[in-house]
């Protein structure tokens, strides 16, 4: 079960977390990368994502096609190699900060917060464990954004380059635009979906007539896992869009051959421009792409993470005999 239990997890270190968070994050990572690229193409297009003679993407569809034709397949998965990285330092962190603060809960507070309040208690160390991950992997998730959001020819042809580009000609600043919407984001959304998920495993095991924090089964997780996935990113999707249009700031150049490039002074500048130029709805632009992706990745996230921790568990219980 996601979350310190003396019962479910008392074979397990935080170095196991940090294998489980790694692995389920490098999994998820390479299967839902297509999705991705797709929510980031449309959360940076200016034109409405419909068919009209300006806009370059009018649906998913469309754009995959598009993208095979005008780039070849290899480019559903431009930014593999950072967003990878990322997935995996992300899972470690996260895992690990979250799977640290529940055992402290459960040490210092009543129990009734790892019981009755699990879900909130959840909610809390969820949003926390977020931002502390999301801010040590900021740089990887710019140099993946600014190269799915690249198009023909291309400014940064490695990862190397990336780095060497935007720490010449932006500084060190430059591997953080878009920080404060991210954090903003980030907790409320990693929280609720850390929240939810608890309050969803709880509640299907009770339906089953099990104790209610019982490590759940590959179905009760996907299913679980994928619902408070999606939902928690709907809450917070328009810091998603506003995030995403701040990170490719300096890098218009390679942006023109998709349409309008707009210059953006910070997170309320970005906000309020959209808006008035776009409509309100521009801050839901990706919003289907972006759902499929959050519920599926969550879903086999959770699955993936728990079932390599029972596997840890078993293997650590096998060998102490």
């Amino acid at each position: 079960m996601v979350g310190f239990d003396p019962v479910v997890r008392n074979h397990l270190s935080s170095t196991d977390f940090a294998i489980a968070g790694a692995i389920s994050g490098a999994v998820t990572r390479a299967v839902s990368q297509p999705l991705d690229v797709i929510k980031i193409r449309f959360q940076l297009q200016v034109e409405p994502i419909k068919r009209n003679e300006h806009s370059k993407y009018s649906s998913i569809y469309q754009a995959v096609r598009c993208i095979i034709k005008e780039e070849g397949l290899s480019a559903l998965w431009k930014g593999h190699i950072p967003a990878q990285a990322l997935s995996v330092f992300y899972g470690i962190a996260q895992y690990s900060c979250f799977e640290v603060m529940t055992v402290e809960i459960w040490q210092y507070l009543p129990e009734m917060m790892t019981t009755t309040y699990r879900p909130l208690t959840h909610t809390v160390c969820g949003g926390l464990s977020g931002c502390i991950a999301s801010f040590f992997v900021f740089p990887l998730d710019i140099i993946r954004t600014r190269f799915v959001a690249q198009g023909e020819p291309k400014l940064y042809n490695s990862l190397t380059s990336a780095v060497v580009s935007i720490g010449r000609k932006e500084g060190p600043r430059g591997f953080y635009k878009g920080l404060s919407p991210t954090v903003i984001q980030i907790a409320p959304q990693m929280g609720f979906q850390f929240g939810l998920y608890s309050l969803f495993t709880g509640l299907w095991n009770k339906a089953h007539g099990i104790w209610p924090t019982a490590a759940p089964e590959s179905l009760e997780a996907l299913v679980c896992g994928s619902g408070s996935g999606a939902l928690a990113k709907l809450i917070v999707y328009p810091l998603d869009v506003i995030k995403k249009r701040l990170q490719v700031q300096g890098f218009e150049k390679a942006r023109r051959p998709f349409g309008a490039v707009h210059q953006y002074k910070g997170l309320f500048h970005c906000l309020a421009s959209s808006v008035r130029q776009e409509g309100v709805l521009c801050l839901y632009k990706g919003l289907c792409p972006s759902l499929l992706k959050a519920g599926f990745v969550a879903g086999l996230n959770f699955c993936i993470y728990e079932n390599v921790c029972k596997v840890l568990a078993y293997s650590h219980r096998t060998s102490s005999r």
